[in-house]
């Protein structure tokens, strides 16, 4: 697999990645998007925009700026809901006449433990939701979406986000945020299922990928290996977790701040909702109990 440092693409410029894939790298680098989103062309003349970004006028041109002639866009594909992968669906969608195509609404396939979060006022956290994304056509699991000399089959991929799908493109993957290169996925409640997380990488790891294409850096050419170093990494923070609750109880922030001792500053909030993921996740496996009751700011004790 390429190095993070290795992976730093012209914002904005089409590059070919393989026979009929590109990949534009959108205007939004920051500590959660890494160099920027990646959205991708996949097609020869009628095109399937994969995650077309956040709301951005010069992200929307290079889209329509990278078409060659004979060339149009015919579906517009997001993986998942967060706001730095579905709002610009809107305006290419007005643009290009395309549909919009995912797994649901916003809200679509929350898990019951973290709608209950939600409905007690947990807001989400991280990459920010957006709240407007409705498709025009819902893609359900196991369905496959074909065009023009391409065809997708969609994967419920559910624990960064709960409308999350993969993208099966042949032996290729179209990863979204479920799987990255340059870092673990957040997971972060009540977007975020630590639970359906761990049960969708196990789903992945069940096939012989190629290469997944993920949402973010460059492409993963060892997808098992990758899949493997995801579930080892979250089994070791859970380890660190249980063996903290083992000196007490604690807050899922106060834990944050004993085992992320080198994580800057602004991002412990993530950090803090990474170790509520898992507590959520410990919780439904009845290791450790909440108190007075399951919620963010709630102190756990092994059970």
């Amino acid at each position: 697999m390429q190095s993070p440092d290795d992976f730093n693409p012209p914002v904005g410029d089409p590059i070919e990645i393989e026979p009929g894939l590109t990949r534009i790298v959108a205007p939004n680098p920051s500590p959660m998007t890494y160099r920027g989103t990646n959205t991708y062309l996949l097609g020869e003349r009628q095109l399937a925009v994969i995650d077309p970004g956040p709301e951005s006028e010069a992200h929307l041109r290079a889209i329509l700026d990278a078409l060659r002639p004979g060339q149009e866009i015919s579906h517009i594909v997001v993986t998942h809901s967060h706001v730095d992968h579905s709002p610009l669906s809107r305006a290419l969608a007005r643009e290009t006449g395309a549909p919009i195509v995912g797994f649901g609404d916003w809200q679509a396939g929350r898990s019951a433990v973290m709608q209950k979060l939600a409905d007690e006022g947990l807001a989400g956290g991280g990459e920010g939701v957006d709240t407007g994304f409705h498709p025009d056509q819902v893609l359900g699991d196991g369905e496959t979406l074909a065009g023009d000399g391409w065809s997708l089959r969609a994967i419920h991929t559910p624990g960064h986000y709960g409308n999350h799908i993969s993208l099966e493109w042949g032996d290729a993957l179209f990863c979204g945020d479920h799987v990255m290169g340059w870092a673990s996925s957040l997971v972060s409640p009540p977007d975020g299922d630590l639970s359906d997380f761990m049960a969708s990488c196990a789903r992945l790891q069940r096939r012989d990928w190629r290469v997944f294409h993920a949402g973010h850096g460059a492409p993963i050419d060892d997808p098992g290996g990758r899949l493997d170093w995801l579930v080892a990494h979250r089994l070791g923070r859970e380890a660190e977790i249980l063996a903290r609750l083992a000196d007490g109880p604690d807050t899922a922030y106060g834990l944050a701040m004993r085992i992320y001792t080198d994580t800057p500053p602004a991002l412990i909030g993530a950090a803090t909702r990474n170790v509520f993921a898992h507590l959520v996740d410990l919780t439904g496996r009845r290791r450790v109990a909440p108190h007075p009751h399951l919620s963010a700011d709630a102190r756990f004790a092994l059970v």
